[in-house]
């Protein structure tokens, strides 16, 4: 027997649980781009494949597919639960530029379009959004990382509210504003941006009003997790990132800083992956018990489960 491949640090120790979520021979991965879990502990992968959105169980069974009208575009993905207890799922698609929300099992409940702003998108400027997350009253927000690095306010049937940001360095401006979500850690919710070109989270208030930088310890930061007291990371240049209450570092995981290197990268001969290293993190979520599924943007897909040791 082979032995256990082990990651991470004193207080945040992990095991790398080879092979997790094995597909079924009828489904093929595109590029994994968001995973999320449920509070049954069930794992969403959304990938660019034909049937985009997998899940399974904890332990890596395969449940279900679905999600066909997604194929090509996936990107950002959010599970949101309602104070009702109502779980849902939040996707922004790339290739249609459009945010949509559906139930756990697909059904569709509400489609966002380009935001009806001509002073800030026309024909050479487009509106590409790549992430999207609920406030606790039910706001929408959405990050166009791939379009003018701008955020978009609506409210939870959709109807527009305000917009700020555009590209640039300086407090409240972004530059790829990639991945978006709710700190709910303070007396306050606020909103964390992962201004992944400007290699730093941006702070803003619910109104978009800015906050404050965190600029230490991360790479081209793609998403977020929170979890707990915690905030997890994956940063696109090869580890995953977690820190604390006061976004100090914690540590990072399976860091590879050679990976985003390699010639061809993100797309490596699969003879350079290695289990306990990473090469272009892009998802991640946290379960119940503190486990950690990393999704990375790998032209045929990459799961991985870190199984928390303490």
């Amino acid at each position: 027997m082979s032995e256990q491949l082990i990651i991470g640090n004193a207080s945040h120790l992990y095991a790398v649980q080879e092979g997790w979520g094995q597909l079924p021979a009828s489904i093929q991965y595109g590029y994994t781009h968001g995973i999320v879990v449920d509070d049954e502990d069930r794992v969403y992968v959304h990938h660019t494949g034909k049937e985009s959105v997998v899940v399974f169980d904890k332990n890596g069974t395969f449940l279900t597919s679905w999600g066909s009208e997604f194929e090509g575009g996936a990107h950002g993905f959010y599970l949101h639960r309602d104070p009702d207890g109502q779980q849902y799922l939040y996707f922004a698609d790339t290739k249609r530029s459009m945010i949509v929300k559906t139930t756990l099992t697909g059904e569709v409940l509400l489609r966002i379009t380009p935001p009806d702003r001509p002073d800030l998108y026309d024909a050479e400027r487009k509106y590409v959004p790549t992430d999207v997350c609920v406030a606790p009253n039910g706001d929408i927000y959405v990050a166009d990382g791939y379009g003018q690095s701008y955020v978009h306010h609506y409210n939870a049937e959709g109807t527009y509210i305000r917009s700020w940001g555009g590209k640039g360095s300086e407090p409240g401006k972004l530059n790829s504003p990639h991945g978006i979500s709710i700190n709910l850690r303070g007396e306050v919710p606020e909103i964390y941006i992962a201004d992944r070109s400007n290699n730093r989270i941006q702070v803003f208030t619910l109104e978009g009003e800015h906050v404050r930088f965190v600029e230490h310890n991360l790479d081209l930061p793609c998403s977020f997790y929170f979890f707990g007291d915690e905030v997890y990371l994956p940063d696109l240049h090869s580890r995953v990132t977690i820190l604390d209450a006061n976004d100090r570092l914690i540590t990072h995981l399976g860091e590879d800083q050679q990976a985003y290197k390699q010639q061809g990268w993100p797309n490596l001969p699969k003879s350079y992956y290695r289990a306990d290293r990473f090469s272009s993190p892009h998802g991640i979520c946290v379960d119940s018990g503190g486990n950690v599924y990393l999704a990375e943007w790998i032209s045929d897909g990459r799961v991985t489960k870190l199984v928390r040791q303490r």
